[in-house]
């Protein structure tokens, strides 16, 4: 038996007897709500079932930042409230990951004029897509209920059709420094419980509006190898430190069908890929940096569709971010060559942080552009 099988089994043991125990202690599920997104004809929505304890407090339990919050100066204070609301009443960061999350649970889905019946995964993960929904344009909220669970709200965005332009961001090392090795940044993100311990990438979130100043339409995903746990307070620091709004799409670090652990690489292509096919008339715009793959992932991208692909922009991490990163002082993938971008016509910009992103792109927007093949 091959070892992914023995982890996957271990797993579903664990969460079986897991349940049970806790179920005997008068613990129940809990429907934690993730950011959903889509177009006018067809409906991501996305959560997690996971067993909780009725009589205390938990981070699992939906934050629901108003989408005003991201875009209106006076509201940043109450996005504060919100964070430090949180810190004070969360349980111990460590016990995030020690979950039991409730796979094969009945769950139902009202989205728009839409009412869809189907299951938790066997990770206790949702992921639905829902056609027809009737949903205009903006951000709204739908209605997950699971059995034994009380219904939650969950935020979805719908994006309009005359959007052309859209940004796809990673969150570690391009929008967020956290200064520790990238095998401990996983449990900091989870157990360290005050946003403010994490430093944006100065320069950053100026960059991103400047770069999205003439497409108001525009969407922003942020896609992350970081757990679903997180999502509480990686919301928050997007919020606090002026990023632009949008669904954060993070994964699981639990067992695959040919895997112990899931690939964030996978994640990543797999990701971009839907967003290409759920809005196919968008180009997007790639922010990463050069810690792991993403100079990797997006030319591999760019080769592949370059006609949705606007460009591309990698944030270059100094010296000791790289070692912290990957254990070498130097980036582990090679700079794209000028031939790649003469031949699949999507210009690519590096920079050590925002400030310097935003003055390669307006020496880019002065040279004359290559058209995409």
């Amino acid at each position: 038996m091959a070892i992914a099988d023995i982890a996957r089994k271990l797993e579903d043991s664990f969460n079986r007897r897991g349940t049970v125990k806790r179920v005997e202690k008068g613990w129940r599920p809990s429907i934690i709500g993730f950011t959903g997104y889509g177009s006018v004809t067809s409906l991501h929505v996305l959560g997690r079932v996971v067993m909780t304890d009725p009589n205390s407090k938990s981070l699992f339990k939906p934050l629901r930042l108003p989408p005003s919050a991201h875009t209106v100066l006076g509201t940043v204070q109450e996005a504060f409230e919100q964070a430090q609301k949180l810190s004070d009443t969360a349980q111990r960061g460590w016990r995030q990951f020690f979950t039991t999350q409730v796979g094969f649970l009945p769950v139902t889905i009202c989205a728009g004029n839409k009412v869809i019946s189907t299951k938790t995964d066997r990770s206790g993960y949702i992921d639905v897509l829902v056609l027809d929904h009737g949903l205009e344009p903006g951000w709204h909220e739908v209605t997950i209920e699971a059995a034994a669970a009380e219904p939650i709200i969950a935020k979805v965005l719908i994006v309009r059709p005359e959007a052309r332009r859209g940004m796809v961001s990673d969150i570690d090392d391009t929008v967020m420094i956290t200064w520790l090795p990238r095998m401990v940044l996983a449990a900091w993100n989870s157990w360290v419980r005050h946003t403010n311990t994490r430093k944006p990438v100065p320069g950053m979130a100026k960059f991103y509006r400047e770069l999205l100043d003439d497409a108001p339409d525009a969407p922003v995903f942020y896609l992350s190898t970081g757990a679903w746990n997180t999502l509480p307070t990686l919301d928050i620091f997007l919020t606090l430190n002026g990023f632009p709004t949008g669904p954060l799409l993070l994964t699981d670090w639990g067992p695959t069908p040919t895997s112990v652990f899931r690939s964030g690489q996978e994640h990543k292509k797999t990701q971009l890929r839907n967003l290409i096919i759920t809005f196919p008339d968008i180009e997007w715009y790639l922010i990463g940096d050069d810690g792991q793959h993403d100079p990797l992932i997006f030319d591999e991208l760019a080769r592949e569709h370059p006609r949705h692909i606007a460009g591309i922009a990698i944030r270059q991490l100094n010296p000791v971010e790289q070692v912290l990163s990957h254990g070498m002082t130097e980036a582990i993938e090679d700079r794209r060559s000028v031939d790649d971008e003469a031949r699949h016509g999507v210009p690519i910009i590096y920079g050590a942080d925002g400030y310097e992103l935003l003055s390669s792109l307006n020496d880019q927007n002065n040279r004359p552009q290559t058209p995409k093949n």
